[in-house]
């Protein structure tokens, strides 16, 4: 070393070592910034980088090597061999872009490391064979010890110099790697400097091909100004690819802050390369240093402070195994009461990256629509869905030991309340009724609303009694029938419930629901406000219920109905002023068929509606053909009011006759007018519009009457056959009969007393100012070709 510092202080000139230093200084400076710039491009691009930063680094190595040789006074006159300097030059550039490849093929240290030392070696070369080509009066002798000394310095500084560079891109780590690297070319020359010693040896000389110090000093300059040339356009490319990668991360740092998602970016050893701040305020790390540090540090931090649940070593690692072998998860975690969904996507070159988006909202959606799927919207009990999922899971659980029963519910007159009252105060009553219900169970058991005013009940219950089913049946009736106070209005509804057993009665829902809703049919049956067991006998009434269906379909097509005729007399004058139509099924087997049994039935599955259409027109048809002017009056069903072509039925029925409309009755009785009272008093009033007649049936059996009366004119109304029968017997039926009759008169509307059987009944009729009167006392209904003979023949003295 000695050597070296004697031959830098006494052999150079400082002046043309400093120029030297500062070529190398700037060369060196702009090889780095390359050298980052080709790390951070692909393909095409990054060859281009680094065939330019072998250039500049190539021409810099060389003019520093000259510049100090220039410096560098031997003592004797000196020249340079041209094709020995230029292959220096070669060399030089051709050695620097082998190992910034060598550098760039791998982010492995070893690999970096060793493409530095092969841009060392470069130097080496370069300085070797520039010294080849000095051509003196004299023997070099070369110190083998400093000429290794040199090699190793500058291979290992500029090992180290790319080592530190590619550690990160900022200005520290860019200047101690230019440093570093300018070292690595400055120590290696004048190592190698020191090594050489000069024997004068006047016989030699310089050859023809060789340069001048003088003529090597302008070529120097200008490979200097070519360094400083491609150093001005390297620092131009630089700074604009610097501009747009600044562009780029201003856009990439405003797209990370404004995402409603957390993301992070993970090396293959788990260090944070990059996140944004929604990932730090959902992890609660806001606080924390993240950038470069592993995630296992953070998360062992998290956890000294009781912020982070689990071992930390052991997720770490499961993740960092997840993305070596290349498989993307999600998993679910629990953040200060928020649920956040994270996604590892394993990304190439190793690592992964995570997203983590707070899915509380979503949840509570999604449990939300989970819930109303399952559950009734208006009472918040299970819905039909959810009741059989829970009858499945109890028939699951079921022992031998244990009790389990389906009993369906319908409520009774809750049709009557809610179309007369409103559908807001059905459903309020709906909601009590729910939640007596709810009351009457216990924990095991499951209440559901299956629809409209239907109920099911799933009683379960461990090693209890037989008659436990019997007793909670009992107390639901006597719940719901208790008075409900809702907008002001006392209601009052009753209920009526079917029963099946498991597993006496069937081992599946399907079994279990149908017949308890046999059973529940039965209550009906038996006067509602009840409740019944099913019974092996309900499956046969059931089928005959659904064979009498079928048949009542095809009875129109097959023509099995028959319009019959009940005579109206004037009671003043004794002579039969009108008939009434009522229909009459004659099946051709079973011959004919009571209407009590087939009218409900034809209500309950809307075949009313083409069956009472089809007895308009008859009735029409018929008494248009009549030999007397007498009025003809047809039934019309709550149902058919709820058709809205009824009043073009009713038009086209008398002009397809031509029977005049004032001969027309048409008879309605008050629960058509509890449906909608505004929309049937319209079409009420329609009607009389163009002629009929309207008749209020079965008068003083219903709700509120006298509104009625005052809200419509009617033209008749028919007092009920309740009252007619017990005429003679209960002085309360004689003044419900003088009160109608009286409020006929008053109001000008003709009374009809139906059911009339007797003559004494006929008799008081009479002396009550009675308008009309029938019943069997004047015949029975009869077929349509019998009216002439019941308009021709005196009253018959029948009896009852």
């Amino acid at each position: 070393m000695y050597r070296v510092l004697t031959c830098l202080a006494t052999e150079h000139d400082w002046r043309l070592v400093l120029l030297a230093g500062t070529i190398c200084w700037l060369a060196s400076a702009v090889a780095i910034s390359l050298f980052h710039r080709a790390r951070a491009s692909r393909g095409r691009t990054r060859a281009v980088w680094i065939a330019l930063d072998a250039a500049v680094g190539g021409c810099g190595i060389w003019a520093t090597h000259f510049v100090a040789m220039l410096a560098y006074d031997p003592g004797a006159g000196a020249g340079y061999s041209i094709p020995v300097t230029l292959l220096s030059l070669v060399f030089a550039i051709a050695i620097v872009a082998t190992g910034l490849c060598i550098a760039l093929s791998s982010s492995r240290q070893w690999v970096v490391g060793l493409g530095g030392a092969v841009i060392g070696g470069g130097v080496a070369a370069m300085h070797y064979t520039g010294m080849a080509a000095l051509e003196l009066p004299a023997f070099i002798v070369w110190s083998h010890g400093l000429v290794l000394a040199s090699i190793v310095f500058g291979s290992l500084f500029a090992a180290i110099a790319l080592l530190v560079a590619v550690r990160r891109d900022n200005p520290v780590h860019t200047v101690a790697a230019t440093g570093l690297l300018t070292v690595a070319i400055v120590s290696h020359h004048f190592t190698a400097m020191g090594a050489v010693t000069l024997i004068p040896d006047p016989t030699l000389g310089t050859d023809t091909m060789s340069i001048s110090p003088t003529a090597l000093s302008f070529l120097t300059a200008v490979a200097a100004f070519a360094i400083l040339g491609l150093s001005l356009l390297a620092a131009m490319i630089d700074r604009r690819a610097k501009g747009e990668l600044h562009s780029q991360k201003v856009l990439l740092d405003t797209a990370l802050d404004n995402m409603s998602q957390g993301l992070c970016m993970f090396d293959a050893d788990g260090r944070i390369l990059l996140n944004n701040q929604r990932y730090a305020e959902m992890m609660g790390r806001t606080g924390m240093a993240l950038q470069g540090r592993l995630l296992l540090d953070v998360l062992r931090q998290q956890k000294a402070v009781n912020r982070w649940d689990g071992d930390p070593d052991q997720f770490v690692a499961s993740v960092i195994a997840a993305a070596k072998a290349g498989n993307s998860v999600t998993r679910t975690l629990t953040r200060n009461g928020r649920s956040i969904r994270v996604v590892d996507q394993p990304k190439s070159g190793g690592g992964w990256v995570a997203t983590f988006e707070d899915i509380t909202e979503w949840q509570q959606v999604q449990e939300q629509i989970s819930h109303m799927a399952r559950h009734d919207a208006l009472t918040n009990l299970p819905n039909r869905i959810l009741f059989r999922e829970q009858l499945e899971k109890a028939l699951r659980l079921a022992k031998r030991t244990d009790q389990l029963a389906v009993l369906c519910l319908d409520l009774d007159h809750f049709k009557d309340i809610n179309d007369s009252l409103g559908h807001p105060v059905g459903d309020a009553l709906l909601k009590q009724v729910a939640r007596r219900l709810g009351d009457c169970v216990s924990e095991n058991d499951t209440v559901a609303r299956l629809g409209g005013d239907e109920f099911a009940i799933v009683q379960f219950c461990h090693d209890c009694d037989p008659s436990a089913v019997a007793s909670l049946a009992s107390h639901v009736v006597e719940q719901v029938s208790a008075p409900y106070e809702i907008a002001g209005h006392q209601l009052v509804i009753g209920v009526s419930i079917g029963i099946s057993l498991a597993p006496e009665d069937g081992k599946n829902p399907d079994e279990l629901l149908k017949k308890a809703d046999l059973a529940l049919y039965r209550a009906k049956e038996d006067g509602r406000g009840t409740y019944r067991f099913f019974e092996t006998g309900m499956d046969a009434r059931a089928q005959a219920r659904r064979l009498l269906e079928l048949d009542l379909r095809a009875a129109l097509q097959r023509n099995e109905f028959e319009v019959y005729y009940q005579p109206i007399r004037d009671v003043a004058k004794d002579v039969v002023v009108g008939f009434e139509a009522l229909v009459r099924w004659n099946h051709a087997l079973r011959g004919m068929i009571s209407p009590a049994n087939f009218i409900p039935l034809a209500e309950e599955t809307g075949l009313i509606v083409p069956i009472g259409d089809w007895v308009l027109r008859q009735a029409c048809m018929d008494a248009a053909r009549w030999s007397r002017d007498v009025g003809v009056a047809v039934n019309l069903s709550p149902v058919q009011f709820k058709n809205p072509n009824l009043v073009l039925t009713v038009k086209e029925a008398l002009k397809a006759s031509g029977l005049p409309p004032q001969r027309l009755e048409l008879e309605i009785t008050e629960s058509v007018l509890l449906q909608n009272s505004e929309a049937t008093l319209s079409v009420l009033h329609e009607l009389r519009a163009f002629g009929v007649r309207i008749s209020l049936d079965d008068f003083g059996t219903g709700y509120s009457s006298l509104s009625y009366l005052r809200s419509f004119p009617f033209d008749k109304i028919k007092i009920d056959r309740s009252f007619v029968t017990e005429l003679a017997t209960r002085d309360d039926s004689m003044a419900i009969v003088r009160a109608v009759t009286g409020l006929g008169k008053s109001l000008g509307i003709v009374t009809t007393a139906e059911g009339v059987e007797t003559d004494e009944q006929f008799d008081l009729l009479r002396q009550e100012g009675c308008t009309q009167a029938q019943g069997y006392l004047f015949s029975p209904p009869r077929p349509a070709t019998e009216v002439e003979t019941m308009l021709s023949k005196a009253r018959a003295q029948a009896v009852a």
